[in-house]
Formats: C-alpha cells, sequence, structure tokens
C-alpha cells in the first residue's frame, strides 16, 4: 500500500506546526487557515483536535510552559526559586519571542500555566510573604521577563555613528550595542532580576527566614 502524503493529524502535530508557523512569521499571521494549508489539510479537520483558536494556542502556551523551572522553590529557598523561576522562563520565551505575547496573554484554561503559577506562588507563602505580596512579586518577575523576551535592548539603534555624533554625544557608542546585543540583554535581565531579589530580601528580611 503507498504510503499517506500528509502525516497523521494529532494534537501535538497540530500544536508543533502552529509554533513554528509563530516562530517563522508572527503571531498575527497564524490562523486555522493557514495552519491547514501547512499541514496539508482542510481547515475544517483541525477543529476535531482544537474547537478554535484559542485552544490551539492554549496549547502552544502551555507548551512553552513546560519548559519553565519552577524547582527552585522546592527547598523552600525563595531567593533561588525566584532566579531560577525568572531565568528559565526568560530563556523559554527568548527561544520563541514571537510567541511571548501569548504567555503575556494571561492564563484562561492553561493548565501547564496554572500549575507553574501555583508552585511559584506556594513556595513563596511557604517561604513566609504575605499572599498579596507573593502575588506582586510573581508579577514583578513576569514584567521583566516579557518585557527582556519582546523589547531587547539593541532594538533601534543605528549602527552608524553618525547618528549620534555631536547631537547625541553620550550615546556615540551606541552604534556598537548591536554587536553585543546577546551580552547586553543577557546582563541586563540578570541585572534587573537579581538587583530585584536583593531588594526584596532587603525589604522584607523577616520574611522567608
Amino acid at each position: 500500500m503507498a504510503r499517506p502524503t500528509t502525516p497523521k493529524l494529532d494534537r501535538e502535530l497540530i500544536r508543533d506546526t502552529a509554533l513554528r508557523l509563530i516562530d517563522e512569521r508572527g503571531l498575527d499571521a497564524l490562523s486555522m487557515r493557514s495552519l491547514a494549508d501547512e499541514l496539508g489539510v482542510r481547515a475544517q479537520s483541525l477543529y476535531s483536535h482544537y474547537p478554535t483558536k484559542d485552544a490551539l494556542l492554549d496549547a502552544v502556551a502551555n507548551l512553552l510552559t513546560r519548559h519553565i523551572d519552577t524547582s527552585g522553590f522546592d527547598g523552600g529557598d525563595w531567593r533561588t526559586g525566584l532566579l531560577t523561576w525568572g531565568r528559565s522562563y526568560r530563556a523559554a520565551l527568548a527561544a520563541h519571542p514571537r510567541a511571548a505575547p501569548i504567555i503575556a496573554a494571561g492564563t484562561g484554561s492553561r493548565e501547564d500555566f496554572l500549575a507553574m503559577a501555583d508552585a511559584v506562588h506556594g513556595g513563596l507563602v511557604g517561604a513566609g510573604w504575605p499572599a498579596r505580596t507573593a502575588t506582586l512579586i510573581s508579577a514583578s518577575v513576569k514584567y521583566l521577563v516579557v518585557g527582556a523576551a519582546t523589547t531587547p535592548f539593541a532594538t533601534g539603534f543605528a549602527d552608524d555613528t553618525a547618528v549620534y555624533l555631536n547631537r547625541y554625544p553620550n550615546l556615540v557608542q551606541a552604534h556598537r550595542i548591536g554587536e553585543h546585543a546577546a551580552a547586553i540583554d543577557h546582563d541586563s535581565f540578570e541585572l534587573a532580576l537579581t538587583s530585584l531579589v536583593d531588594g526584596l530580601e532587603a525589604r522584607y528580611p523577616q520574611a522567608g527566614g
């Protein structure tokens, strides 16, 4: 018997292909029709697996969230927990920056995202932080992560030093930012995250030991 010309549809194939299309073309370019075209099937055949596009995006969000590490909270050390969580959170979104708005959009019915949020909140409260403050801390880390993933610092700086010469004397080295973009983005995120943790420790020394 001849082999089928297209792979058998399942939820994982549809989800993974959707993420690949987002990576390649951007979130706005993803539709059930464009996804079906990529898979070589009719759009209607996708709906038996995902009843709506939002349900598909929930699956993509869950997949990305599974790469985020909350195990640092297991030992009761909220500092290690936040640093491990924040770094792995950024890494997960940095690997798929065009998909970052899906994570930023909220929880919805995303089981993996809710499990992550529960682990972080439980780790902070268990270490002694008041519940409301734990929520604020989680939100603060999310702001850092999503900002780092969606707005790299080097974006917008021109390569031509003449753009800055005379008019902006303090930016005469700005044309070199592009050369060091990855290091700048990494180090600036580390500065922000560790400063947040240091500041929290100084502001609430009674919490978490």
